[in-house]
């Protein structure tokens, strides 16, 4: 079965819980604490503040990619590598390509 990208895992109930200020935990270490997230039935994603190990980029991570929520040591658990998420589009990259793109339309 395939996961959809922009939808949480059944990690429990993620709309009761504000996850800004939790860390996001990679395949292989921390990744860096959310800044920003939405929990909107298919397209859920979370702002991930990477600081200073990739530059302090802030990163979309799209909600399929949580594999677990820990609310008691507020962590937030992901099945990507440190290296996958430094190679991913910059979240202020992305918002500005939709920016140009609908902004063509004016």
């Amino acid at each position: 079965m395939q996961v959809e990208i922009w939808t949480y895992r059944e990690t429990g109930p993620v709309e009761d819980l504000d996850l800004r200020g939790f860390e996001v935990e990679g395949t292989d270490g921390k990744v860096g604490t959310i800044v920003d997230a939405a929990y909107e039935l298919g397209s859920s994603w979370l702002v991930v503040d990477t600081g200073p190990w990739i530059l302090g980029r802030k990163v979309l991570l799209p909600a399929g990619v949580v594999t677990s929520i820990d609310p008691d040591s507020r962590k937030v658990h992901v099945d990507r590598s440190r290296d996958e998420i430094k190679e991913s589009p910059e979240h202020e990259e992305y918002r500005l390509a939709l920016a140009d793109y609908y902004g063509r339309f004016y």
